[in-house]
């Protein structure tokens, strides 16, 4: 049996755009394919390490001057719903969740498109047509999921409507909530957060940890209702630790506020490969 080396991805970095989460910032981003035998592993040790997925992409902000975006997970074991979250999930307790294979429908493609014309129109996603979308959904070299949820059929109708969608990775410690969009016209039912609600379920239900949840940028409106949550971790000076008050964090700009991209790759973790028998 030959000794085990790790797996060695190439690393690369964007070239900078404007940052869709603080105005007048330039973003940058460091990432690496994947793909091949290895996309699993190597998938799970980087998201631990502040990485998420895009298709077949792992990637991070590593932005020249910048270093607001911070990596979230819930820790299930911890969460403890607010009275306003418990009342989201009474609210919707009619919802029906269905977990299928990363398979794109005309449906949901139909009301992705309802969500992003209401709630996202100028964002970067608003020109993706059915064939980006389906790239988004099925390009998955990892374990993952579409979940689907359906509210009753109205009077007169047999078919439960499409309500909520969400793209889910399953890692080694949790789950990881990739996209989500839903109907944009029943406000009421606070959707986003109860898909995020949800996902504690059902990582608590497989007896996994976390439920990672993208970023958190302090600063940002967009991102400000995840320090909502209980139980919420950051990934700050390389390790996981409680958020604690969020008005303690700043959308730190400065020139040494980020590590030079050399240090950041070096500073990775990479798993291990299987051994190889003779």
């Amino acid at each position: 049996m030959r000794h085990t080396l790790p797996i060695a991805p190439q690393f690369y970095v964007t070239a900078p755009q404007p940052c869709p989460y603080l105005e007048g910032r330039m973003e940058r981003k460091l990432f690496t394919a994947l793909q091949g035998d290895h996309a699993q592993t190597l998938n799970d040790s980087l998201s631990k390490q502040g990485f998420r997925r895009s298709q077949n992409v792992l990637y991070r902000p590593s932005c020249a001057e910048c270093s607001a975006c911070l990596s979230a997970r819930i820790r299930v074991a911890d969460f403890e719903p607010s009275r306003t979250q418990r009342r989201i999930l009474r609210k919707n307790a009619s919802l029906m969740r269905n977990a299928t294979s990363p398979w794109a429908t005309e449906d949901q493609f139909n009301l992705f498109r309802r969500y992003l014309d209401q709630r996202h129109a100028t964002g970067g996603m608003a020109d993706m047509d059915i064939f980006e979308f389906a790239a988004m959904i099925e390009e998955t070299p990892i374990r993952s999921r579409v979940i689907e949820y359906t509210r009753p059929a109205p009077p007169g109708e047999r078919e439960r409507p499409l309500t909520a969608v969400c793209l889910t990775d399953i890692f080694d410690d949790g789950v990881s909530m990739v996209y989500s969009f839903y109907e944009p016209d029943l406000t009421e039912h606070s959707l986003g957060t109860y898909l995020i609600l949800d996902h504690i379920a059902i990582a608590r239900e497989a007896g996994l940890p976390y439920v990672y949840l993208g970023y958190w940028v302090p600063g940002s409106r967009k991102m400000g209702y995840k320090a909502g949550f209980s139980a919420l971790e950051i990934f700050k000076a390389g390790v996981w630790q409680p958020m604690g008050d969020p008005a303690e964090h700043r959308a730190e700009l400065h020139p040494l506020s980020v590590d030079p991209i050399a240090e950041q790759v070096a500073r990775i973790n990479l798993p291990e490969a299987r051994p190889v028998r003779e």
